[in-house]
């Protein structure tokens, strides 16, 4: 008799010679009938032109986006690293994904939108958090292929236009698999560095898959917390990438790049000669703006040896009525006091006598005190008199900073410019000592 074997035994057989037999295998395909119940796990049937197959890619695996930086849809070709299993109570065969990688120029495209529209929607691309490149940066750090014609362009650049700018160069892979994480420890690196003032990541163009790297999602986080500003330069002016929209500056081309960080040299060094030329002549146009003004103010200032007359004068006449003040003021208490002898002189009893002397000597005593006081007075008010006519003297005036100008030729104080010829010879009084000077210019504001 033949064996008889139960569905289940049949299934539970070819599951094990399918698993044994193949273990891993690479399938690619395109995405159809993409399921995602509330289990978490992915459902979806891998296809191309004649035959297609089932497969499940398993929560526990990974958190899919998250894992392989793209969310499945309908219609994307990728290629799947799974293995080949059987669902024994239906019998069907499937693959059991373990990882996934797009393909073809559609699948990257359509990742790069993805990726392009999900950091859009977090607020990496907004102009609020983009850095200002400094205009005149002391090193540049460069993320780039050492060996390719962008390390050379850029360098020839910035030789010709600021040959003195230091230059750091981070050296990395620009293409491949591991080229993203070149590129994000070379940030890390130059940060590090502490001294570098801006940044540019550069290659050549080249095509969706060339740019690949720079449309990694790790990649362009790290741009976006970078501190210091960054410059993108990636292919030919049509070429974007996701690290262009995160980056602080985006330039069309490497060449571009460097020419957008380092300025002309030359051009500096023409517009400092421009500003000293201009700071230069500002500073003379104030200068003789000065000088007009103390010419007008001089041509203001009065002699003041008249206001000093009058002043003598009237100094003189205080002092000739002080003089005959005390004069009277002596002859009278003179007077009062012969009086006061005479009277004595007719009283002779000797009580009368001693009480006359008394009064006496008290009168004298007073009038001397009152004498004193007099005189005081007079004395504090001839001191006043004395300070004015000392503050409006000649030579005060002279040590606050004016002058007295006289022609040398007839020794005539100036007191108008038309009394002066250029090329007449003048002595200025000064507070202390004088100058002899020679007229150049004659200007009657």
């Amino acid at each position: 008799m033949k064996e008889i074997i139960t569905v289940s035994q049949l299934n539970d057989n070819i599951k094990f010679l399918l698993e044994e037999t193949f273990g891993f295998v690479w399938v690619e395909g395109e995405v159809s009938n993409l399921r995602r119940p509330q289990s978490g796990h992915v459902y979806f049937t891998l296809k191309d032109e004649k035959s297609q197959i089932r497969a499940v890619f398993f929560r526990q695996f990974g958190r899919f986006r998250q894992d392989i930086g793209f969310d499945l849809e309908e219609g994307t070709s990728i290629l799947c690293r799974a293995r080949l299993s059987v669902y024994p109570p239906r019998g069907e065969y499937q693959l059991i994904v373990e990882s996934v990688e797009p393909r073809g120029i559609g699948a990257l495209q359509k990742i790069f939108e993805q990726l392009k529209a999900r950091l859009a929607a977090e607020g990496l691309f907004d102009e609020q958090y983009k850095k200002s490149i400094p205009f005149l940066p002391e090193t540049i750090g460069i993320i780039t292929s050492p060996t390719g014609a962008v390390i050379k362009d850029i360098l020839n650049i910035t030789k010709r236009r600021f040959h003195c700018m230091n230059i750091l160069v981070a050296p990395v892979r620009v293409q491949g698999a591991e080229a993203a994480a070149e590129v994000i420890q070379a940030l890390r690196n130059l940060h590090a560095y502490g001294s570098v003032d801006v940044i540019i990541i550069a290659r050549g163009g080249g095509s969706l898959e060339d740019l690949a790297p720079f449309n990694d999602e790790t990649l362009a986080r790290e741009i976006f917390q970078s501190t210091i500003p960054i410059v993108s330069a990636f292919g030919h002016e049509t070429d974007f990438t996701i690290c262009d929209f995160v980056a602080d500056l985006r330039a069309p081309t490497p060449s571009a790049a460097a020419e957008l960080v380092m300025p002309q040299r030359s051009e500096l060094l023409a517009k400092l000669g421009k500003l000293k030329q201009r700071l230069i002549s500002g500073y003379c146009r104030d200068l003789e703006d000065k000088r007009d003004a103390l010419a007008g103010l001089q041509e203001r200032l009065k002699d003041p040896r008249r206001f000093l007359i009058d002043l003598q004068i009237h100094l003189d006449a205080l002092k000739e009525r002080l003089l005959k003040s005390l004069h009277y003021e002596r002859e009278s208490l003179y007077a009062e006091i012969r009086q006061m002898e005479l009277r004595l002189f007719h009283q002779s009893p000797a009580r009368q006598i001693g009480e006359k002397k008394i009064l006496i000597k008290n009168i004298n005593k007073d009038i001397y005190v009152y004498f004193l006081s007099r005189l005081a007075a007079h004395k504090e008010r001839l001191q006043k008199n004395s300070a004015v006519l000392e503050s409006l003297n000649p030579l005060g005036v002279l040590r606050r900073g004016y002058s007295i100008t006289r022609s040398l030729a007839g020794g005539m104080i100036i007191r108008q410019a038309d009394a002066l010829s250029i090329g007449e010879n003048v002595n200025i009084q000064l507070a202390r000592g004088s100058i002899d000077a020679r007229v150049q210019k004659i200007s009657q504001e």
